[in-house]
């Protein structure tokens, strides 16, 4: 029998016992349960590094996503309205790209910036371009409130 060539069934030729009982009785049954601790050991130190692994893949893909994405375009939204009879702070403001507080030189930038975009000698409209013109004098307060010239 291969457990009393190894001596580690000694009690195994005791009569009226079950063999399981004997298992249980004998000193190296603390052995057993030490192997099967130290062969769970380096399942579960597997477990972990799978684990790490497919996280690790999960945020490189994330990232891949991310990163082929379109730029999205840093341009500010355009006012959609149409423009009012008499032209408000508000809405030159909103002309201009400015602030309805800013300082005139902010206004005299704006405005050079907006007409070089909208001048009618580049093939802007003449139509914008008194309205870009109404809009900075309403900004530095010059109009008279008639409007423009359209």
């Amino acid at each position: 029998m291969l457990g009393k060539a190894q001596g580690l069934f000694p009690n195994s030729e005791a009569k009226g016992r079950s063999s399981e009982k004997a298992l249980n009785e004998t000193p190296n049954s603390e052995l057993r349960h030490d192997t099967y601790d130290a062969m769970a050991t380096p399942f579960l130190a597997g477990l972990a590094v799978a684990a790490t692994a497919l996280a690790g893949r999960y945020g490189i893909q994330a990232w891949h996503a991310l990163k082929t994405q379109p730029p999205k375009p840093r341009m500010r939204k355009f006012y959609e309205g149409g423009f009012q009879q008499t032209m408000t702070k508000r809405e030159a403001a909103l002309i201009l790209g400015i602030r309805e507080n800013a300082p005139a030189d902010k206004v005299k930038e704006a405005h050079r910036k907006v007409m070089v975009a909208n001048h009618p000698d580049a093939g802007g409209s003449h139509y914008l371009a008194s309205k870009i013109n109404e809009a900075k004098d309403v900004m530095l307060g010059k109009t008279k409130g008639s409007g423009s010239a359209f």
